[in-house]
């Protein structure tokens, strides 16, 4: 008796990278419809989302947190994980230093420059010292954290603001993990070293936008 084949119900190695970019992109389109309903809101509820939307209304932002989250998934444990605990903990202390007012100086280059730093390496697949790694994440999320403060809106309720740009933050950190992970199969490193460099020329866009 001739077996008959089931093509199509399985999903093969190759198919996975393009699984995992789906979903990460899915990740990316549910947080983008909040930056439209903060424009319309108040006080607590307000706060709250405009802090939900804050990260994902600026490319610049998503280019880095996302990044932190690849190249946290590139550099496997325990970076996979405490790379991104460690961006939305300094990013919230660069926020309240833009709530009360602390001037940092350079804000839009440093944000740049964050995703050229992390867009380099993920392209050249760089494994550094957990450390420098936990380093470098920490000094560009002040930079974030402290556009998303000076940036809230006066009617707005601080600690929800905060609460919801750290939400958000850790949601693109998550959607990167996720997409790091294709790392395991050659097709997935060589689509990580194209996203890298889509990180990279973003941030030299930006940058160039900060300095002339």
């Amino acid at each position: 008796m001739k077996r008959q084949s089931n093509s199509g119900s399985v999903p093969t190695t190759s198919d996975r990278p393009l699984t995992t970019m789906a979903v990460t992109l899915g990740t990316a389109g549910l947080l983008a419809p909040l930056s439209a309903l903060a424009h319309v809101e108040s006080g607590a509820a307000g706060g709250l989302l405009s802090g939900l939307s804050h990260p994902v209304s600026g490319l610049d932002h998503v280019l880095a947190m996302v990044a932190v989250g690849i190249w946290g998934a590139q550099l496997g444990r325990p970076a996979i994980w405490v790379l991104p605990v460690v961006f939305p903990l300094l990013m919230a202390l660069g926020g309240f230093a833009g709530l009360v007012g602390w001037d940092l100086p350079a804000i839009e280059v440093g944000i740049a420059l964050s995703a050229v730093v992390l867009g380099g390496l993920i392209l050249g697949q760089v494994r550094l010292p957990l450390a420098i790694a936990i380093l470098i994440v920490a000094v560009f999320a002040v930079f974030h954290g402290h556009a998303h403060g000076t940036e809230m809106a006066p009617d707005q309720d601080a600690m929800l603001y905060s609460i919801g740009f750290v939400v958000a933050t850790g949601l693109l950190h998550a959607a990167g993990i996720v997409l790091g992970l294709i790392h395991r199969w050659d097709t997935g490193r060589v689509v990580l070293r194209a996203a890298g460099s889509v990180v990279l020329a973003g941030g030299l866009y930006f940058l160039w936008g900060a300095v002339a």
